[in-house]
């Protein structure tokens, strides 16, 4: 089975390209989907956070305080570093587990959606790369409207990551999410082409 990375940088709108890639029947295993179930109310995962981070990082009915947490760690790298100690093994496991599922049902190729794939160097593992992208200023304008961080807190989480020229020089399939949806969907059936071409 082709094992494929979908990345590219926050707010560029990776998450919209694996529903779109979804709904082609392409099969997609979402790392931010893993890396939330791994941290639910009453997981292992969540323990180990409160025992590292203190009591403070839960809200009232003991779920995770993501933007509390988030406070914590970006812009911190050690802080950073700790978290991902937690959270990466336990992530790896539950990835290999749902990769090996679709190995077996006969599966060619399988994408995983993996934000944090370069800054990991994790790219090795891959058959290929497709790397989102879209401008710094449409980065912060879509980080603005779908949540309520301070401009300061904008810039610390693209900071955080790679700049995304260097991604798109290291990726097998760029795809550009700068203008409309119409575009975009434009993009999605050229990469759906490129997938085909993939599989032979």
């Amino acid at each position: 089975m082709k094992w494929i990375a979908l990345t590219g940088g926050i707010a560029c709108g990776k998450s919209t390209v694996s529903q779109l890639l979804r709904s082609k029947s392409v099969p997609v295993i979402d790392a931010d989907e893993i890396a939330r179930e791994v941290l639910q109310k009453d997981s292992s995962g969540l323990k180990l956070v409160v025992e590292s981070f203190g009591e403070e990082v839960l809200l009232e009915d003991g779920t995770l305080d993501r933007r509390k947490l988030g406070q914590r760690v970006f812009g911190h790298p050690d802080m950073l570093h700790k978290l991902e100690s937690i959270t990466h093994p336990l992530i790896r496991a539950e990835t290999a587990r749902r990769r090996d599922a679709l190995e077996k049902k006969g599966e060619p190729l399988a994408i995983y959606d993996i934000p944090l794939l370069f800054e990991t160097k994790a790219q090795s593992q891959f058959d290929a790369v497709i790397v989102v992208t879209c401008t710094k200023h449409q980065q912060k304008e879509r980080l603005r409207r779908r949540t309520n961080l301070s401009d300061d807190e904008i810039e610390m989480r693209i900071a955080s990551q790679l700049p995304l020229s260097l991604k798109e020089q290291e990726a097998q399939f760029v795809l550009h999410n700068d203008r409309d949806e119409s575009h975009l969907l434009q993009e999605v059936g050229r990469l759906v082409k490129w997938l085909e071409e993939l599989k032979k």
